[in-house]
C-alpha cells in the first residue's frame, strides 16, 4: 500500500466568500474555490510542500458525488518530462492522486493530519492526446466518486475515476481507490515497523538512465543486480519530486516510475504509457532493500505489456501492469 502524508496547516482564509467549515473546525475555504487560471488550489489540499508541484487549479461540485477539476500541465517539468513530444502520462497519474486528495478534504471534509492510503490506480491515455504545446496544458476532469464508506459523519474509504479532457476532447480515463486513516490509527499501524527500523542504507549505483528512459541518473530509481529482469529499489529521499515533502515509507508515485523504467529496460524502447495499473498491498520501507521484478506480458501486435511487481523481507509490495506502444520498426 502506498500512504500519501505530509505534515498539514490551516489554508488560507479567503475573506467575503461563500465557505464552508472544515471538519476540525480549523479556516474555512470557498465553496467552490475557482482560481484565476495562474493559480493553484492550497498546496495543503494535495499533499504538497512545494507549490511548483501543485497541478490542480480549481473544482467545483455537480452533485452529491460528482465534481469537475481543472488541471495545469507545464509544458516542461523537471521530472515529468515531455516523451516523444507529448506529455508524461504519469502527469496525469500525478493529478489523479492529486485530485483524490483535494476532494477528500475540500467537499468530503476529512481533518487534515489524516492519512490518504492509496490502494490502487490506474490509467489509460489514448496516443497522440497529449502533445505538448507551447502554453501550459489546461485539464479538465470530471471526476465522479463510488462506494464512499463512512463511521458516521467520517469517511473511511472511497473509489473515484476521472476523464481527463483537454479543449473538450478526452485524452485520458483513471481512477484510485484511498482510505483514510486517523493520526492515531496510522501511529498504531506503522510503531511496529519504524521503532528500532535503523538507519536507511546507503543508496545504491543507478543503471544508465537511457537504459530506462531518463536523461539524468539522479532520475533513475532502479539499480542494477546482475540478473536479466531484477533491480533492487533506489532510494534516494532527497529527489526533489519523488521525495517532495519527508514520508516513513516509499511512496506509491515512485513505486510506479519504478515500473515504468522496469518495463523500459524490458521492452528496450522509450514511448509514452498508454495504460498502467497499480495495485499496493502493503507499506514499501526506505530501510530495507526492495527487489523489482519484470516480465513481458502477452498481447495483441500493436501494444507490448509488462508485469511489474515489488518484494521486501519476502513479501509482496506491489505489482504493476504497464504498456506501451510497440516500437516502430
Amino acid at each position: 500500500m502506498s500512504v500519501l502524508t505530509v505534515d498539514l496547516h490551516r489554508p488560507p482564509h479567503t475573506p467575503d466568500a461563500p465557505s464552508r467549515p472544515w471538519a476540525d473546525g480549523s479556516g474555512t475555504l470557498p465553496a467552490h474555490h475557482t482560481p484565476a487560471p495562474a493559480a493553484t488550489v492550497p498546496k495543503e489540499l494535495v499533499h504538497r510542500h512545494n507549490p511548483a508541484e501543485v497541478l490542480l487549479s480549481g473544482w467545483e461540485r455537480r452533485s452529491e458525488d460528482s465534481f469537475g477539476l481543472t488541471a495545469r500541465w507545464p509544458a516542461h517539468h523537471p521530472f515529468f518530462a515531455d516523451v516523444n513530444g507529448c506529455h508524461d502520462p504519469m502527469l496525469a497519474a500525478e493529478t489523479i492522486r492529486q485530485a483524490g486528495s483535494l476532494l477528500l478534504h475540500a467537499e468530503y471534509e476529512v481533518p487534515f493530519g489524516h492519512h490518504f492510503v492509496m490502494r490502487n490506480l490506474s490509467l489509460s491515455t489514448w496516443e497522440g492526446a497529449l502533445a505538448v504545446q507551447t502554453l501550459p496544458g489546461v485539464i479538465e476532469l470530471d471526476v465522479t466518486c463510488h462506494d464512499v464508506k463512512r463511521r458516521g459523519k467520517a469517511v473511511l474509504s472511497m473509489y473515484y475515476e476521472a476523464v481527463l479532457r483537454r479543449d473538450g476532447q478526452a485524452v485520458g480515463h483513471g481512477g484510485a481507490s484511498v482510505s483514510c486513516v486517523t493520526p492515531a490509527a496510522y501511529r498504531r499501524l506503522r510503531a511496529p515497523q519504524l521503532d528500532g527500523a535503523g538507519p536507511q542504507p546507503p543508496m545504491t549505483a543507478p543503471v544508465a538512465p537511457h537504459d530506462v528512459g531518463r536523461r539524468s541518473p539522479a532520475d533513475v530509481v532502479l539499480s542494477p543486480t546482475g540478473e536479466r529482469g531484477r533491480w533492487l529499489l533506489r532510494t534516494d529521499t532527497s529527489h526533489p519530486v519523488l521525495f517532495e515533502h519527508p514520508v516513513d515509507h516509499v511512496p506509491g508515485m515512485m513505486l510506479l516510475e519504478a515500473a515504468r523504467q522496469a518495463t523500459i529496460a524490458t521492452l528496450g524502447h522509450t514511448a509514452p504509457p498508454s495504460e498502467l495499473t497499480g495495485e499496493f498491498s502493503r507499506y514499501a520501507e526506505l530501510h530495507r532493500p526492495c527487489l523489482i521484478e519484470a516480465r513481458r506480458l502477452p498481447g495483441p501486435g500493436d501494444q507490448a505489456s509488462v508485469l511489474v511487481t515489488g518484494e521486501q523481507d519476502g513479501e509482496d509490495i506491489f505489482r504493476s501492469v504497464i504498456t506501451l506502444p510497440r516500437a516502430e520498426d
